[in-house]
């Protein structure tokens, strides 16, 4: 039936009903309390929603899309089974009735490179802290992020209450979907960085930008939300460990909507499936493409010339 449909409209169309199946999973998991947590280093864990929704996202992609590379968070035994109701093969019909950008007309399976976090902000949901997490699904063609879904399992979430969650979705050259931007306040300065991943190169750089509140939030997916929704100017990363499944769903609606994401150096990030999957040069996002050079130049030179060095000692 959509056979026509461009092949980018028909992966964010499915993967827009595959983050809502991922997200009732992790709620069921959150509901039961059996959280079987790993810990797979300093600062990061593995929890079974984690594994699951994992496994329902790629799964679900791959019956579908099998020629195109499905990249996901964590590293689980490809021979596993899911359970049949986890396979999602249904499309959304209002991804598929929008007007494809020219330029993704002719996209090519080999060219698609999708990149999976199944459950972003996973330390705040062992905590409790749920409207921090999202599912990131991002779309990325010959190394560039072009768009992506984010889905919030726990959206305005209420104890003991129902809730779907929210689902946003976006392609550059086409805009963003579920979600309206808003510009943060004039006149002040609102950064936003990590809860947890802190260090002197993101506290020296957060003061260099002079700001009059710094939101500590955890999650990517969740601070640019924060910049797309006006709460913050800027989401300020200035160390590697943010990973391409981090951003590259983040990084596509942003650009859908005007901002902009790159290194702190103001390089674009990459997202190609044969290279390093950190970025090394930390994580610069803007509400403005306009604002983002200003906001480059306020990175502390220091700052830059130690991350660098760090990265080509690491190369």
């Amino acid at each position: 039936m959509h056979k026509n449909v461009p092949l980018v409209l028909r992966i964010l169309s499915s993967s827009v009903s595959i983050s809502d199946k991922a997200g009732s999973i992790i709620r069921d998991i959150m509901h039961s309390g059996n959280l079987n947590i790993v810990d797979k280093g300093f600062n990061d864990l593995q929890t079974e929603a984690d594994r699951s929704s994992q496994k329902c996202i790629v799964k679900s992609l791959m019956k579908q899309f099998p020629g195109i590379s499905v990249i996901g968070e964590e590293n689980l035994d490809p021979n596993y089974d899911i359970p049949n109701d986890w396979l999602v093969t249904k499309q959304d019909e209002s991804v598929l009735v929008q007007k494809c950008p020219e330029e993704f007309h002719n996209i090519s399976d080999e060219d698609v490179v999708v990149w999976v976090d199944p459950l972003d902000g996973t330390s705040e949901f062992t905590q409790g802290l749920l409207d921090h997490v999202t599912i990131l699904i991002g779309l990325s063609i010959n190394g560039r992020a072009i768009g992506g879904v984010i889905h919030q399992p726990f959206f305005n979430f209420v104890e003991n209450k129902l809730t779907h969650g929210r689902t946003i979705w976006g392609l550059n050259g086409l805009g963003a979907f579920g979600i309206q931007k808003i510009l943060p306040p004039s006149g002040k300065m609102i950064v936003t960085t990590s809860r947890m991943h802190s260090n002197d190169l993101v506290n020296r750089t957060v003061e260099a930008f002079k700001p009059d509140y710094v939101a500590h939030v955890g999650g990517a997916g969740n601070k640019t939300l924060y910049v797309i929704e006006g709460k913050a100017h800027a989401y300020v990363f200035p160390t590697r460990g943010c990973k391409k499944w981090d951003t590259c769903a983040p990084e596509g609606i942003l650009h859908s909507l005007g901002g902009r994401m790159t290194d702190i150096l103001g390089n674009p990030l990459t997202y190609n499936k044969n290279e390093n999957f950190t970025h090394e040069l930390g994580i610069l996002a803007s509400y403005s493409a306009d604002e983002h050079a200003g906001y480059c130049q306020k990175i502390p030179s220091e700052v830059r010339e130690r991350l660098f060095q760090s990265a080509k000692n690491r190369a």
